[in-house]
């Protein structure tokens, strides 16, 4: 059998009145604005909301029984009054009954403001990184409406609760990998701009799902910060993690070991190759990093001692700095050499968690400095949420790291999964 045409809808079934069909209809030829104070979708809203309470009041009615001999209970006029909605103001002629038992649904009796769905309208925009003044000016032109500068800061507040709730969750057992770096933002305090450090930690569970475990505000980055985040994980119930990505903070390897002894730290590659070549002159750059890259590629840690000590003949006599700081950071920098190369290709970099900053970056790359703290960290929860799908993605070719993870962890790794 042919599948049926679905019915198209008809404006008599969704304005059924005739008259006002006709008046939205002149309305609209004319040209009329379709939100905003007098709009034509505010008026269209006005009737809805009335007739729904209409329908309210004629549900109760018929299921309402009576008390022994108490008369059928039946209506008793209308209350009036205006209530905001994010379309407008509206007025909402709510009926009432003779004894008083209808308690109004769609409109509750003392509310005063009618959930248009335009809250997330607001949060969308201002997820994106539109500041409140730029929130008020979409509005305006989109929709023709005018949104204090307090509505929107209250609308905005609200995600507050939520945020703090995503602060304190419940982490899972066993992370194989967490990924460790921070973002600076300006924020202006007590009259002055100061710089804070969002410490964003970014793990990947024993099923290859990468998620955010953390925002973390602080005053400055540091090793000492560093350790009370990661105490913070083992409150919310991380008891293992089996390797630390880190950019080369002082001191950070040694806070790690404190509170995660058994965890191994890979220092990036490719933040020590930047550092290592930010002095040798242009002709040399790409020679050096060539020379650099033999090392970190070598099959194991033998060739890469090998290849350094070739690394030093050919470029001490120019470069000394630079093997003498391969050589400090030496464990640090070959710890991923214990690895297959499914694994060094995950660890190798801190990458990962630097794309999540660049998507944080876009939404407030406009920005000077934030007012206060609370709204930036309102706008990275909201672009973290916007952009879900960016980041909360299972790492690639995980069926091989996890066959390796079991050869190298063996139980360690196994009862987590």
């Amino acid at each position: 059998m042919g599948q049926r045409k679905k019915k198209r809808p008809r404006l008599e079934d969704l304005i059924p009145d005739k008259d006002r069909r006709e008046e939205v209809l002149r309305r609209m030829y004319n040209r009329d604005a379709i939100v905003g104070e007098d709009g034509i979708f505010t008026d269209l809203l006005q009737a809805l909301v009335n007739a729904s309470l209409e329908g309210e009041m004629d549900y109760h009615l018929q299921n309402e029984e009576p008390e022994g001999d108490t008369p059928k209970n039946r209506r008793n006029g209308h209350n009036n009054k205006k209530v905001d909605s994010r379309v407008g103001p509206i007025n909402v002629s709510t009926p009432r009954d003779r004894y008083g038992t209808y308690d109004p649904e769609m409109v509750k009796k003392w509310e005063r403001e009618l959930s248009t769905g335009m809250d997330e309208v607001i949060l969308s925009l201002y997820a994106r990184g539109q500041s409140v003044q730029d929130v008020q000016n979409q509005l305006r032109e989109l929709y023709g409406i005018e949104v204090s500068s307090g509505v929107i800061s209250s609308v905005t507040d609200r995600i507050m609760p939520e945020i703090t709730q995503w602060q304190q969750r419940s982490l899972n057992s066993c992370y194989p990998v967490v990924f460790l770096d921070a973002i600076h933002y300006k924020v202006r305090e007590e009259g002055k701009v100061q710089t804070k450090a969002i410490y964003t930690v970014y793990g990947v569970d024993v099923e290859g799902s990468r998620d955010v475990l953390g925002l973390y505000l602080m005053e400055s980055e540091g090793a000492r910060q560093w350790g009370l985040i990661l105490e913070d994980l083992q409150k919310r119930g991380v008891e293992d993690v089996f390797i630390f990505c880190i950019d080369g903070l002082t001191g950070f390897k040694d806070i790690i070991e404190t509170v995660f002894p058994h965890a191994q730290v890979q220092r990036c590659i490719v933040h020590m190759v930047r550092s290592s070549t930010r002095l040798v002159s242009y002709k040399d750059i790409k020679a050096v990093t060539s020379s650099l890259r033999a090392i970190y590629s070598s099959s194991d840690i033998q060739q890469a001692e090998m290849v350094l000590e070739s690394f030093k003949a050919k470029w001490d006599k120019k470069y000394p700095e630079i093997s003498k700081k391969w050589e400090e950071s030496w464990d640090e920098l070959m710890s991923f050499m214990d690895f297959g190369g499914n694994i060094r290709r995950l660890i190798y970099t801190t990458n990962p968690v630097e794309a999540l900053h660049r998507n944080m970056r876009k939404v407030t790359k406009t920005k000077g400095a934030w007012s206060n703290e609370k709204g930036l960290l309102k706008q990275l929860y909201l672009a973290l949420k916007v952009n879900r799908k960016s980041w909360n993605k299972k790492v690639f070719n995980w069926n091989a790291i996890q066959r390796e993870l079991v050869m190298h962890y063996g139980e360690r790794y196994e009862k987590y999964v």
